[in-house]
């Protein structure tokens, strides 16, 4: 109730995501009607896979990193900048982080997309504007990375796993996600640009 009451709209995506999620697990059928298929949406065909598809994730380990990142960051986020700017930029991330996928794949039948990774790219870009010398912690490396270095090496991994991964992990929602997240704050979060700056120049 705690987490409601601080961060509503978190509280309802992290809910409604993991009970869609393990819904589809057990009934695959819905799988064929929130994922996105960017050959259909590029013919104006399914347009509400743009969101449905991050209400659903391929397995449990999919499940539990998504949702373990948006716990560590998108609570925090929202008492931060206020639940409707929150619940604006996580939307913004799930459409926009998909477009660049819809464009490059439009003419694959085959290709498919599920997962809410774009829409978190955002949250976690987001918080990293507001606190950029917090510390990010990997899995397996006890060292915390400094929340601004830790942001370029992902933007920098991304484009580079965008043009040469085959591990079907659609690496362009991760980046395309946290460069909305960037924008989004930017363009709605007045000064937190200098705030940004100061912070790394030790001007706060």
């Amino acid at each position: 109730m705690e987490y409601f009451n601080i961060a509503p709209v978190a509280s309802v995506i992290f809910v409604f995501t993991i009970i869609t999620s393990l819904y589809a697990f057990y009934d695959h059928s819905i799988y064929g009607k929130f994922m996105l298929h960017p050959f259909s949406v590029s013919k104006g065909q399914n347009i509400y896979t743009l969101i449905t598809s991050g209400l659903v994730h391929a397995d449990w380990m999919h499940l539990f990193f998504n949702m373990f990142t948006f716990y560590a960051f998108a609570f925090a986020l929202e008492s931060m900048m206020g639940s409707w700017r929150f619940g604006l930029l996580y939307f913004l991330g799930l459409v926009l982080s998909d477009l660049p996928t819809v464009i490059k794949h439009k003419d694959n039948f085959n290709y498919n997309s599920l997962g809410a990774s774009g829409a978190i790219s955002a949250v976690l870009f987001s918080y990293i504007l507001y606190n950029p010398m917090s510390k990010i912690y990997i899995m397996f490396i006890p060292i915390g990375i400094p929340a601004v270095v830790f942001g370029i090496i992902y933007l920098v991994y991304c484009a580079y796993a965008s043009r040469n991964s085959r591990d079907h992990i659609n690496h362009d929602a991760h980046f395309f996600g946290a460069l909305t997240g960037l924008i989004f704050t930017i363009i709605f979060v007045p000064g937190i640009l200098q705030n940004f700056i100061a912070v790394l120049t030790g001007g706060r």
